[in-house]
């Protein structure tokens, strides 16, 4: 199988890695970054010094030159972006012109969007696109429909991940393991959650909880942060009368970025300062770049939670349940990937493989909880060494 990878950040080299020493298929794969460092410092990962791997080639371009990208397209099977989220669109619009497969890490629910609209394209093009392939958006939706779908009937279902430093760092108890870009929008934008069997928008940063995971981690926060739902609230409509994604922090992190949210800082319009005009959206995120970009390993946590009832039969009565599904990784550091390279790039690496392998068998664009299986995502990924954690209780008993 032939990938074509766009992005050669942390989210691509763990793609990257997987497609290479896990997917035993892969006959080629490119790579393809407007940044030569960053195309020298992947190729020093995954090649061995050795025997340097004949299927990697790296290309530097520009993500939008189609010049160069529509060639590169026509010859792969599967292109993958872990390119910044406001791309996706056009690279899906033209993946599927070239007739290659498509997927991405998603993130932005208006991108999304557009990528549903190339469906009717897509089919006629024998292609399929699925957005939203990494770690929430991605692997959280999966899971949590998985759990709705194993039930009777269901009546809340609870989506919690964070991606952390292993231990808590001034200034923010964080450090940036993705996009900053994106990690702003998560915190700002409108979040979709289902109350009462309607789909409604509550702000970001609203809600906050507490809730515990095994120690070290103790007690933890969680608050409303966007594009966590994803599909979901669309693919379980009717199906769920409550349902909303939180993302976890260490305690006090929410109302740090809640303050910068009301000063401005997140405000895009430019204003003067002084006689430069600076939109303090950028130089928040050029601050935040500068001061998060911190040493030490990371740990992705993760737990999808769904309270119903099984179905009853002539022998058992139907019983109220808590199932959930808990993850919490670590950084591997025999081959220095963080968790949340691994958590994002392995279910976008694992998806890709089974577009190349025919296993998504209809052309369009889909929701991709209802095309990969829970317990087939669940199984990739413990073999991948990742620790997942099944659990049916009452309702009543902890957490």
């Amino acid at each position: 199988m032939k990938y074509l990878l766009l992005g050669a950040g942390l989210q691509g080299t763990a793609i990257a890695y997987d497609l290479l020493n896990q997917a035993e298929d892969t006959t080629a794969l490119t790579i393809l970054d407007g940044n030569g460092e960053s195309l020298d410092r992947i190729t020093g990962k995954l090649q061995g010094e050795q025997s340097p791997d004949s299927r990697l080639t790296t290309v530097q371009a520009d993500v939008r030159d189609e010049s160069v990208l529509g060639p590169l397209m026509e010859k792969a099977n599967v292109v993958i972006s872990a390119v910044n989220y406001w791309y996706n669109a056009s690279l899906a619009a033209l993946a599927v012109e070239k007739q290659a497969h498509f997927l991405d890490l998603g993130g932005n629910n208006d991108i999304v969007a557009q990528e549903f609209e190339l469906n009717d394209r897509a089919v006629e093009k024998g292609v399929s696109i699925i957005p939203d392939c990494g770690l929430a958006p991605g692997l959280a939706g999966i899971l949590g429909y998985w759990l709705v779908d194993g039930l009777a009937r269901a009546e809340s279902l609870k989506l919690r991940v964070g991606g952390l430093p292993a231990e808590p760092f001034p200034p923010l108890n964080y450090k940036l393991v993705f996009s900053v870009q994106g990690l702003i929008n998560e915190y700002i934008e409108p979040c979709a959650v289902v109350r009462q069997g309607r789909t409604q928008a509550v702000p970001g940063l609203s809600e906050l909880e507490t809730l515990r995971f095994p120690e070290p981690f103790g007690e933890l926060e969680a608050f409303q942060t966007s594009g966590g739902t994803s599909t979901l609230p669309r693919t379980l409509a009717g199906r769920v009368p409550d349902l909303d994604y939180k993302t976890i922090r260490y305690k006090g992190h929410r109302d740090q970025i809640k303050l910068l949210h009301e000063l401005g800082l997140c405000d895009s319009i430019p204003m003067k300062v002084g006689n430069v005009e600076v939109a303090p959206r950028e130089l928040l995120a050029d601050l935040l770049t500068r001061k998060l970009d911190l040493p030490g390993p990371d740990v992705v946590l993760l737990r999808a939670t769904v309270v119903g009832w099984t179905e009853g039969d002539g022998a058992n009565e139907s019983q109220a349940v808590r199932r959930a599904v808990q993850i919490v990784d670590h950084h591997d550091q025999k081959n220095d990937i963080s968790a949340m390279a691994r958590m994002t790039g392995f279910p976008a690496a694992i998806i890709a493989g089974m577009l190349a392998r025919g296993e998504v068998r209809t052309a369009g664009t889909h929701c991709q909880e209802l095309v990969i299986p829970g317990d087939r995502m669940i199984q990739e990924l413990r073999h991948r060494g990742v620790d997942i954690i099944e659990t049916t209780t009452r309702p009543e008993d902890p957490e």
